[in-house]
C-alpha cells in the first residue's frame, strides 16, 4: 500500500486559478487536503460553510475520503443564479417576438 497519496487542491479566482499539490496519508479527507493546501490561509474569503467543494467537478462533503491523484475543487459562490438569468433571457425573447408582429 502507498505511504502517501498525491492530490491537487484548486481554487479558481476571477483572474487566475490557484493549484496546490499536497501529499497526504491514505484515508485522508477532502477537508484535510484543503487544510494542508494552505489556501484557507492565503484566501480568507474562502468559507467552507458557504463555499461548495467537489472532487473532479462532482460535489463532495469535507469528510469524503480521497484517492491518489484526486483533484479537490473549492467553488466560489455564483454572482447570478443561472436559472434566473435563463428566465430573464426567455422573457426578453418573448417580448421581442411580440414587438415584431404582423402589420395589418
Amino acid at each position: 500500500m502507498a505511504e502517501s497519496i498525491n492530490v491537487e487542491v484548486v481554487y479558481a479566482r476571477p483572474e487566475r486559478q490557484e493549484v496546490a499539490r499536497v501529499a497526504l496519508p491514505p484515508g485522508s479527507t477532502v477537508g484535510q487536503a484543503i487544510e494542508a493546501s494552505g489556501l484557507l490561509t492565503r484566501y480568507p474569503e474562502i468559507d467552507l460553510a458557504a463555499n461548495k467543494i467537489g472532487i473532479f467537478a462532482k460535489l463532495a462533503k469535507a469528510d469524503a475520503v480521497l484517492r491518489d491523484r484526486d483533484r479537490v475543487e473549492i467553488y466560489r459562490p455564483l454572482i447570478a443564479d443561472p436559472k434566473e438569468v435563463r428566465k430573464q433571457r426567455a422573457a426578453e425573447g418573448k417580448v421581442m417576438k411580440k414587438g415584431g408582429g404582423d402589420a395589418e
